[in-house]
């Protein structure tokens, strides 16, 4: 059985630990992928600290790119040595929400148990369907995207979470449509993505609100067309000043139930709340229900973009590869898995747009 070098969680909120473990060849449908990059996402940090509960130990890291090394039985369309980006988005396509065309929230339970363990045989949870801050993972077919021979992969490994998140929010959560107005609330990681997306989408003005002056000119590069600072006492007031109305879409990309109390204000009759940052579990925000009816408005919840990323990750690669979205500029540093918790560390400090983990 492989054996691969891996970071894994024994208690939540504790250092990672890099430790040796085993991998099992893939069974049928799976594919074993050698990595070259993981980008590290707040829900990886929010996991390790135990937001969320979750089994231990773990293995975390889900936004990765690499290449194929193994292929089970019945897999199809995948050979030895292709480019791929391996997402957590595991689906059956066959139970009511596959079929619906919400392969995000895919109903079915995993076909096999975790393809991880110790050297003394205990089982270690592959999280959030990857393990990807690993050398290698196994996954299901169904996760994997394959990419073009030339495609970057420190780049490639953004598109699996936080640029889908972002733009998929915008694009297939929201529907916006050219001429309308967004407020991006949060300019981090999948803030920018979603003010990509609005620029992609044709919007009219694209107002980002975050807690500092340097968030909100990095935004600018990405889109915004306005900067509003959260910290402000109404800072909706100054956003509507922009847009001379209400927003038509409202993207909360932060898990700060503060975000969530406030985005109302920002909204145009008629608007929506796109609701894509998650607080802790158990964490509770307040609405005035009146308001919300009487102004034919409506919150909506984004899991991933609702994205079908057989669909959505070409499209991406191709605006990538026509310089129409930014993804090398999403990248603020590169670490060593030795370096995992210090990636970590810089990641939760909030200076980084994304920090990437790279595999020799």
């Amino acid at each position: 059985m492989p054996q691969i070098k891996a970071a894994v969680s024994h208690a939540h909120g504790d250092p990672l630990q890099i430790e040796t473990l085993n991998l099992r060849a893939p069974l049928m449908g799976e594919v074993e992928v050698t990595l070259k990059a993981c980008a590290i996402c707040h829900s990886d940090i929010h996991f390790a600290e135990g937001a969320w509960g979750g089994k231990l130990p773990a293995v975390y890291g889900h936004e990765a790119a690499g290449h194929v090394t193994a292929i089970g039985e019945g897999t199809r369309g995948l050979t030895i040595g292709d480019p791929v980006v391996v997402t957590l988005i595991r689906a059956c396509g066959t139970c009511a929400t596959c079929g619906g065309g919400m392969p995000v929230l895919c109903s079915a339970p995993a076909a096999h148990d975790g393809p991880l363990t110790t050297l003394d045989g205990a089982p270690v949870e592959q999280a959030m369907n990857s393990g990807a801050f690993a050398e290698k993972v196994v996954v299901d077919q169904s996760q994997i995207v394959k990419l073009p021979a030339d495609m970057d992969l420190v780049a490639a490994s953004l598109l699996a979470c936080g640029v889908i998140t972002g733009v998929g929010a915008v694009v297939n959560a929201a529907g916006l449509r050219a001429g309308q107005d967004v407020v991006v609330i949060g300019a981090g990681g999948v803030g920018l993505n979603a003010i990509q997306g609005a620029r992609i989408a044709g919007a009219r003005r694209i107002i980002a609100v975050d807690m500092t002056d340097d968030k909100l000119a990095i935004a600018r590069d990405f889109g915004a067309t306005d900067g509003v600072l959260a910290t402000d006492s109404k800072p909706w007031r100054a956003a509507k000043r922009a847009m001379g109305k209400g927003a038509d879409v409202v993207v909360v990309t932060v898990g700060a139930i503060p975000a969530y109390d406030t985005a109302a204000q920002y909204l145009a009759p008629g608007g929506k709340i796109i609701m894509v940052g998650m607080p802790h579990s158990g964490a509770t925000s307040s609405y005035q229900p009146v308001m919300i009816a009487a102004s034919g408005q409506a919150m909506i919840g984004s899991k991933m973009g609702d994205v079908v990323i057989a669909r959505d990750i070409p499209w991406l690669v191709g605006l990538y590869q026509q310089d129409r979205l930014k993804l090398d500029e999403l990248v603020s540093r590169t670490w060593t898995l030795d370096q995992i918790n210090d990636a970590i560390a810089d990641t939760k400090s909030g200076a980084a747009k994304r920090n990437v983990i790279v595999f020799d």
